[in-house]
């Protein structure tokens, strides 16, 4: 069967493929957020210390995002794939040397090789799912890829709490024992996700032929450099970086917020599994978004969001305050709780929503706006730094006020998209 007849009888099966890498990266992206309390405890670190977890994981975006997106457009999408999984399944069996040394920057080296993989397989994935398909529905098959990646964190964090977030330091007196049990189950964590990928490269490796696009090859000699010479590029990547930040900001501190006695008083493990509500949430919103995004401008969709995402989080910092006077002090917190889990419904359709619009609007060849974009990512790895920083001298509740602003940027870039047409349509998969 052809890939377009396999598209008129409404099965993508090269679409399909890709989809199960979203699943992946999203699966290991937000098996960090258990870390950062596990670390916290097991190296007494101070929340901006523990922050470094995120900090060395989306590092790697600023850093591989620009050589990825040149080695996309040498070695085109399927090789690029098969070259990032492998990175992946080395930083995961780096991390159980770096727990036998008990060195905290020893896991920040094993979290950077695995976020390198994962950096490779974005440039090559997020623009591959765009093309699979008619120009005009791009943003509902990015939306829908990133359905399932959100499916992976929502399952990331329930594994992360039966797996690292009990025994050890969190029960008990911390002392080496205690410690030494809680790398064990990190350890556990990493080499199932090991295992994980082993099985993907290898069902990866056989279906490799329907990874590609036509004349995807063409922009060969392009430079990755390219996209800094478009405005709407180098202004999608700041709302990416906004985005990709907050959203890992509050998933970091989610834990330790929910389990503050002033907001959910819930034990650690329980507030792991109350995160995968917030990641839940984004599944849930992706789910939806695809369908709303067939039918409403994006650019809409995206400022909508992103100002309901600016009031949740306004109302968890005035959880000492205004939240307080309407809803008493015995609720406050828990309204707190819920309305920061809440943001991550509205979070879902940010991502790919931004990388379209940023995509049929850069006059730069993909691979070299894709590398841009995954490049600010690094977002990931700086906002939760500033987040900690804040919340260790002003408190968990008041480190919501750096998401706050970088949604209301997102609504500004959001309302620019509603000005300005699509300068390129996209390429499509034909036969």
């Amino acid at each position: 069967m052809s890939l377009s007849d396999s598209n008129k009888r409404g099965f993508n099966p090269a679409f399909a493929t890709v989809t199960t890498l979203f699943f992946m990266w999203g699966f290991v992206t937000a098996s960090i957020d258990p870390l950062v309390p596990s670390v916290k405890a097991v190296f007494s670190l101070t929340y901006a210390e523990s922050m470094l977890t995120q900090f060395a994981f989306f590092l790697a975006y600023g850093v591989i995002s620009l050589p990825a997106a040149l080695v996309l457009e040498k070695l085109g999408y399927a090789r690029t794939i098969l070259l990032a999984l492998g990175a992946m399944l080395a930083g995961c069996l780096l991390m159980p040397v770096a727990t036998h040394f008990s060195s905290y920057w020893f896991v920040l080296i094993a979290l950077f090789v695995i976020a390198g993989g994962i950096t490779q397989l974005q440039v090559a994935a997020n623009p591959l799912a765009a093309l699979l398909g008619p120009p005009k529905s791009s943003h509902f098959r990015l939306t829908l890829s990133q359905t399932f990646n959100s499916l992976g964190t929502v399952i990331a964090p329930v594994v992360g709490s039966y797996l690292i977030l009990r025994g050890g330091v969190f029960e008990g007196a911390v002392n080496a024992a205690s410690r030494d049990a809680t790398l064990r189950n990190v350890d556990t964590q990493f080499l199932t996700i090991a295992v994980i990928l082993i099985l993907l490269g290898l069902f990866l490796w056989r279906l490799r032929r329907l990874l590609h696009v036509p004349h995807e090859m063409d922009d060969a000699n392009a430079s990755p450099f390219a996209a800094f010479a478009s405005h709407w590029a180098l202004f999608g990547g700041l709302a990416i970086f906004l985005y990709v930040g907050a959203e890992v900001s509050i998933g970091s501190i989610m834990i330790n917020f929910l389990h503050a006695p002033s907001i959910m008083n819930v034990s650690f493990s329980e507030a792991g599994r109350l995160l995968s509500f917030y990641w839940g949430g984004a599944m849930v919103g992706r789910a939806l978004g695809s369908a709303v995004l067939i039918r409403a401008p994006a650019d809409r969709v995206l400022a909508t969001a992103a100002v309901v995402a600016m009031l949740l989080c306004l109302v968890v910092t005035q959880q000492s305050g205004l939240v307080t006077l309407l809803f008493g002090s015995a609720t406050a917190g828990h309204v707190a709780g819920i309305a920061a889990i809440a943001v991550g419904f509205f979070n879902s359709i940010m991502f790919p929503t931004i990388f379209t619009l940023t995509l049929e609007r850069s006059e730069a060849p993909t691979p070299s706006t894709s590398g841009l974009l995954c490049m600010a990512i690094v977002g990931g790895a700086i906002l939760p730094v500033i987040t900690g920083y804040t919340a260790d001298h002003a408190g968990l509740t008041l480190a919501f006020f750096i998401p706050l602003i970088s949604y209301i940027c997102i609504a500004i870039f959001a309302l620019a998209g509603a000005s300005c047409h699509p300068k390129v349509e996209n390429a499509s998969i034909s036969a």
